[in-house]
């Protein structure tokens, strides 16, 4: 049995790139993956507007949609809201387009939260695994204790550093890659810095694989053109990674 999952992200409903959502949507309905993953960042100021625009694209399909939530994905400019119930609108939309559970017999998907309203330094946009969010992960990770096949956890800040022995963006990030490594993870899809990566990172006693998708949205950094990833997952074999670009307008 094979698992292709399509891994988008950073689609900032708002500032999206049509043709590159285009271009997706038609892979996706040729294609018909077992999956797509959007790994956060669904909207750009998390309107109701941009969230209608998300909920009719997602709709489209046919196919499991899991989706989790980003930075951007909280209000921006009603701060009460923000405070009081900052994944209400994003709750909506996972409800009406998304699937809570994930799982073929080559794949497993966990959810990893490391968005939170508000933290001690600035910006609010960088990561934050808080104690509460890596618990629930690794709590589910020990329900598939010794499961043979790809226990994949999904969130949308990059848990690394740019570099090996580097510190990371995310705070707690570095700790909860080797725990949630060392509970059976054997790979992370991830969004957030809109562009495309696929390494395998290692500490002691632990090791996984690391996929970053880029964006499909005009927000973009360092010459990374639109892209997302598409995976090929076999039980007991790697993760195969393919990077599809857009040209630049």
């Amino acid at each position: 049995m094979t698992t292709r999952l399509f891994h988008i992200s950073d689609v900032h409903f708002g500032v999206e790139d049509r043709a590159a959502l285009e271009s997706v949507a038609k892979a996706v309905h040729e294609e018909c993956p077992d999956a797509l993953v959007c790994t956060g960042d669904l909207t750009q100021r998390a309107t109701k507007k941009q969230y209608k625009a998300a909920a009719d694209w997602f709709a489209q399909f046919d196919v499991p949609i899991w989706i989790d939530p980003g930075n951007h994905d909280m209000p921006y400019y009603n701060l009460w809201e923000r405070f009081t119930s900052p994944y209400a609108r994003y709750n909506a939309l996972r409800q009406a387009v998304a699937v809570d559970h994930f799982e073929t017999d080559d794949v497993v998907l966990l959810p990893l939260k490391t968005t939170v309203r508000s933290q001690n330094r600035w910006p609010w946009s960088d990561g934050y695994v808080t104690p509460s969010s890596q618990a629930r992960t690794e709590a589910t990770l020990k329900e598939y204790d010794g499961d043979p096949r790809h226990l994949i956890v999904t969130a949308h800040h990059p848990l690394h550093g740019p570099k090996i022995h580097g510190p990371s963006d995310t705070i707690y990030g570095n700790e909860a890659i080797a725990a949630l490594a060392q509970g059976g993870m054997n790979a992370v899809l991830t969004g957030h810095i809109h562009r495309p990566f696929d390494e395998h990172r290692s500490g002691t006693g632990w090791s996984t694989h690391v996929i970053g998708a880029g964006t499909l949205s005009t927000r973009l950094r360092g010459g990374n053109p639109p892209s997302y990833n598409v995976l090929t997952c076999v039980k007991g074999k790697g993760i195969a990674v393919e990077v599809r670009e857009f040209p630049l307008s």
